[in-house]
């Protein structure tokens, strides 16, 4: 077990003073820096950041930090539901620890793309065909997660090969973002 001691604090964050909802830390007692590149390769959109042995996530609209001392979670809507989830993201890691043999890390910064970026390799033809106004819109919506690019059946074309395959290797599948 990698973390077996920690102090949870629970909190309104202080530029939402009387905000519904909560934000919670856990201080502890153990460096977890070396777990991050483990969870890096296992956590789905999680955001690796190296020199500052620091990993940032997102799960059903919490904002999840993980730092060499401390576990954070904010966008929690009451303070059992916080220390619930921080219990949970303890145990995260420390399963993630006890299985690391079977986990190759992951070193690097993966980020979501830019809606511009998608956008800029789509094909242009706002045909409606994969649900959306625009290709625009469908950027937006596959930059955060939204739509998935086997949405935009012209992408599927033959003359957007190319394309498709920069698409491919830009776009992370990962818990979508907002509603």
């Amino acid at each position: 077990m990698l973390i077996d001691h920690y102090d949870v604090e629970v909190f309104t964050p202080p530029c939402e003073p009387g905000a519904e909802r909560f934000a919670a830390a856990a201080r502890l007692t153990t460096d977890i820096s070396e777990v991050l590149p483990y969870l890096n390769a296992t956590l789905r959109g999680a955001v690796y950041h190296p020199e500052a042995k620091s990993l940032t996530w997102k799960k059903a609209g919490h904002n999840i930090a993980f730092h060499a001392f401390e576990i954070a979670t904010s966008n929690v809507e009451d303070r059992e539901a916080a220390v619930k989830e921080l219990r949970g993201l303890i145990d995260l890691v420390n399963r993630t620890w006890e299985r690391r043999a079977e986990i190759e890390p992951d070193f690097e910064t993966h980020h979501r793309p830019t809606p511009m970026a998608v956008y800029k390799l789509l094909p242009g033809t706002n045909c409606k065909a994969c649900g959306e106004a625009t290709c625009f819109t469908f950027a937006l919506r596959l930059a955060a997660s939204q739509k998935k690019i086997e949405d935009c059946p012209a992408l599927q074309q033959p003359e957007h090969a190319e394309k498709l395959a920069q698409l491919q290797a830009i776009v992370i599948e990962a818990p979508r973002i907002g509603t």
